[in-house]
């Protein structure tokens, strides 16, 4: 519950304040007041007279109706104040600092549910407890520094961690990334990370809000709530990056499947930024960086120009963007020799532009000005200039700053002299300006922005999937496990994904009988076990109904074994499509190479159901074995539409079959003419 109070108060309290600023409390009152907060300002303590100037109440059944409440007292308080201030003096926002609640103990959870109770019961807004407090422009309710420059263009930064919402501002602020607000939510009992992207969402003023959205992320309590508004903010025109911390081992709980062992909760959420449009980040330097790069002009490509004054960095900067997959291509040469003539002797041209150490302001423009006007190959200009000390920048930072401003080409500043240049970097950040201060951050950061797709459309895709058979067969199972190989077949038959013609008996005629009518080459299989190949349960290429008879006597005397499995022989390249099902955030859909080598090589890509083409296709292309279902070597590729539109045929049928928790089509083979499931296991629970 996000109100005006909480957002814009006309009077806030500090319960707790005090005169000692190096103390929660104190350094609260000192923030609002230099913050500039135009309102009504009051502070509670029942030891003190003044507070840094502001007459002070003793006690809370003393103060007149407030708006805001900021509570810095300890937890065991903390209930009854609140139950005063709303039901007595109208505060219908909270910001609760004070920390041992939830987080602590049982004892501090009750604690905390009772606060929520009372804010549910009067419709106040609560932010925290445990938290570091809220910042925007109209009150810096907060009791830390640094306090960033705030700007309604700059970024909203969303933290599910006090300190850690500290040391990314830190991070932030020396990059010259600027802020519109800050919300650190603490426990995040009422509000949390999803909740302000929901308000944040449905209040979007496309001409007024801030178009950048930053998160650090610890627990994701509403996958489909952050999935939506996420998603919903992107289509408007916004931008989001997130930290998600904690996250878990492998899931080798339980594996009992190809899938079980691969897919981890960490998919889920990899799957989930990624259904979404959100850019994922993996450390403080990495999320202020994407930060700062969505505060630049879109780039239309992946070609860069690099303009150094220093040989080295250009190549780090060149083998970084490579290794993201962006390029650095090589520049016309003639038009290489007319800019080469305009600079020092002995500059490269060829891209990096090395202008030396020599090249002064003139020289850095005129370089910068080619890539923007002459070079057509080049979608953007990554701009490398320090200072070994022996000059000041002064002037070559304001031609870097009119080239921001004019170029239609994207300017990326890398000013890596934050200590010998430390005054000129300060005013060039003054102007408004980001600094990437280090070439390969900003290239593994750029790397990431450039992979995240846009948000996945919302719709599901039925494409004759029978979802009331789907239903039947589901309910007509009653105990949990892997369900017999006839409903597999038969499940897979609902969505429509092609299967190799098997049959499944523990009488050896029947199985000879359907050999000889489907034709020979076959394969035979043990059903019951369930790593068939680890126990010797897979011969292939069989000829004969003589050597299957041999076959079947053999299989059936496995531990285990219920039955033998009869297929068709094919041929094609083995692929893979499993998936897990994780709570709260549903299906996590897996596709990769298949055969014996998914486990061990591990090149799978996830997503989370229900897939769109675009999504199956990505999944696909993001292979590091790529080059294999394209086709390498004199082999044909595979059909790789066919491919897609099983990986979506699953995806759909999994949305509406929550009770499989994990499965696997393995292998799937296939050619340059379609894809056939040759065996697939199912583990459900009811």
């Amino acid at each position: 519950m996000i109100n005006r109070q909480l957002l814009a108060p006309e009077s806030i309290v500090v319960i707790g304040g005090s005169n000692n600023i190096h103390k929660p409390g104190g350094a609260v009152v000192r923030n609002l007041i230099t913050g500039g907060y135009q309102g009504t300002l009051r502070v509670v303590n029942p030891k003190e007279d003044e507070v840094q100037g502001i007459k002070v109440f003793h006690d809370v059944k003393e103060l007149p109706p407030t708006e805001l409440a900021v509570i810095v007292i300890p937890a065991r308080m903390c209930p009854a104040t609140v139950r005063v201030l709303a039901a007595e003096k109208e505060v219908r926002a909270f910001i609760i600092i004070s920390a041992g609640f939830g987080e602590e103990t049982p004892a501090g959870a009750a604690l905390e549910k009772e606060i929520l109770d009372i804010c549910e019961q009067y419709g106040a807004a609560l932010i925290g407890p445990n938290c570091i407090g809220l910042l925007n422009a109209w009150h810096h309710s907060v009791f830390t520094k640094p306090i960033p420059h705030l700007n309604p263009r700059g970024v909203d930064f969303i933290s599910g961690s006090g300190a850690t919402a500290v040391f990314i501002l830190e991070s932030a602020v020396i990059k010259g990334l600027q802020f519109n607000s800050v919300w650190s939510i603490g426990n995040g009992k009422q509000i949390g990370i999803e909740d302000v992207l929901q308000y944040m969402d449905e209040h979007f003023d496309p001409e007024n809000d801030s178009k950048v959205k930053l998160l650090y992320i610890e627990n994701i309590s509403n996958p489909d709530k952050l999935l939506f508004h996420a998603s919903s903010l992107i289509r408007k025109g916004c931008r989001i990056a997130a930290i998600k911390a904690g996250s878990s081992e492998s899931g080798s709980r339980a594996a009992s499947s190809h899938t079980g062992a691969i897919a981890s909760s960490d998919s889920a959420v990899e799957a989930l930024f990624l259904k979404a449009g959100i850019v994922r980040c993996y450390s403080r330097e990495e999320l202020t960086t994407v930060g700062c790069i969505f505060t630049l002009p879109p780039i239309q490509g992946k070609r860069f120009a690099i303009v150094t004054h220093a040989g080295g960095p250009g190549v780090m900067l060149t083998d970084a963007l490579s290794k993201g997959g962006l390029e650095v291509p090589p520049l016309d040469p003639t038009i290489g020799e007319e800019l080469k003539a305009l600079l020092s002797p002995g500059a490269s041209v060829s891209n990096p532009i090395d202008i030396l150490a020599t090249g002064n302001p003139t020289h850095l423009a005129t370089a910068i000005d080619f890539c923007e006007n002459r070079f057509d190959n080049i979608d953007a200009i990554m701009v490398i200039f320090g200072t070994p000390g022996l000059v000041q920048l002064y002037e070559t930072y304001d031609v870097l700053h009119e080239k921001i401003l004019s170029c239609k080409k994207p300017v990326f500043p890398i000013l890596p002299s934050l200590h010998t240049a430390g005054p000129e970097v300060d005013e060039f950040l003054k102007k408004g300006h980001v600094n990437f201060s280090d070439e390969v951050t900003l290239a593994t950061a750029l790397t990431q922005v450039m992979r995240t797709p846009s948000p996945a459309p919302p719709e599901i895709e039925l494409f004759g999937v029978d979802v009331p058979r789907i239903r039947d067969i589901i309910s007509g199972i009653h105990e949990s496990g892997y369900i017999s190989p006839e409903l597999v077949h038969e499940l897979l038959g609902c969505a429509q994904i092609p299967m190799v013609p098997e049959m499944v008996s523990a009488d050896v005629e029947q199985l000879v009988a359907f050999a000889d009518r489907i034709g020979y080459p076959v394969v035979a299989k043990v059903v019951g076990p369930i790593h068939k190949s680890d126990v010797g349960g897979v011969t292939l290429d069989i000829k004969s109904a003589k050597h299957l008879r041999l076959e079947f006597e053999r299989m059936m005397a496995i531990e285990g074994a219920t039955g033998v499995m009869v297929q068709r022989m094919l041929h094609g390249t083995e692929l893979f499509v499993g998936a897990k099902y994780e709570p709260r955030f549903g299906h996590i859909v897996l596709c990769g190479l298949g055969g014996i080598f998914v486990e061990v090589l591990r090149d799978v890509r996830s997503g989370l159901a229900p897939l769109s083409y675009g999504e199956a296709y990505s999944m696909i292309r993001s292979l590091r074995a790529y080059k294999i279902i394209q086709g390498t070597r004199g082999q044909a590729g595979i059909n790789q539409a066919k491919f897609a539109e099983v990986i979506v045929r699953l995806s759909t049928l999994l949305r509406f079959a929550t009770e499989i928790k994990e499965m696997d089509i393995n292998p799937l083979l296939a050619d340059e003419n379609g894809v056939t499931a040759v065996d697939a296991r199912i583990y459900i629970e009811k």
